[in-house]
């Protein structure tokens, strides 16, 4: 069985109480790439997405 790494400092194995991470500081800056957008799905920009019905569109058909 092979030891995963941390993929966010590549530099020691995981911890099983922070996994996949090996610290709770590797997991933390994990998160905050999350919540400052710094992992996107690729796509169209908003005011070129589709548009979707409102509330009140749905309701009157």
């Amino acid at each position: 069985m092979s030891k995963s790494i941390c993929p966010i400092c590549e530099s020691r194995s995981a911890n099983p109480k922070f996994r996949p991470f090996c610290s709770k500081r590797c997991a933390d800056v994990d998160l905050s790439r999350w919540l400052k957008g710094g992992y996107a799905i690729p796509g169209r920009p908003a005011d070129q997405a589709e548009e979707t019905p409102s509330y009140k569109e749905e309701r009157d058909e």
